[in-house]
């Protein structure tokens, strides 16, 4: 008298299984490194207030945003990233501004000076905000993703079960 023990559904155990690491790195640990981010996207924009004409409509702090790192910079480093940063920042802007006008729809207006005045010039002193939010918020950031990686983790072990 023989016992027969069949198992069904370990074929999609094992798939889960082997998703496991890719989506604690791509999913998880992506969302736990933006809330962190937010923190010190949060401070580069009560900075920016400071500096901002509200005589104007473009408002720097408007434009400061939480992007991916994109996939293919993410593969290059190993692993999942986040950028803070201004929306149509990273541009050269040529001897004399030429971009000017292009930035136009983003949310804070054409705030492709901010660099001006982050780094400053030969005739403009430097008033930063980027940087200090970075220093003043990076353990805080740190602490945040760090708690949110954990509970991130424990959605992605959830969602196996």
């Amino acid at each position: 008298m023989g016992v027969e023990v069949k198992v069904q559904g370990l074929a999609e155990i094992e798939r889960k299984l082997k998703q496991l690491p890719q989506r604690i790195g791509t999913n998880a640990m992506r969302r736990a490194l933006r809330k962190g981010a937010n923190v010190i996207r949060d401070a580069a924009r009560a900075n920016a207030k400071r500096i901002d004409d509200p005589g104007t409509s473009e408002q720097i702090g408007k434009n400061i945003v939480v992007q991916g790192g994109g996939r293919k910079r993410e593969n290059q480093a190993g692993g999942p990233m986040v950028r803070v940063g201004v929306l149509g920042g990273a541009r050269d802007m040529g001897a004399y501004g030429e971009l000017k006008g292009k930035g136009s729809g983003n949310p804070g207006g054409d705030t492709w000076y901010w660099r001006l005045i982050e780094f400053g010039t030969s005739r403009f002193r430097a008033q930063p905000f980027m940087r200090p939010a970075m220093n003043e918020k990076a353990q805080a950031a740190f602490d945040v993703a760090a708690a949110e990686a954990v509970k991130q983790t424990d959605r992605e072990l959830a969602k196996l079960r």
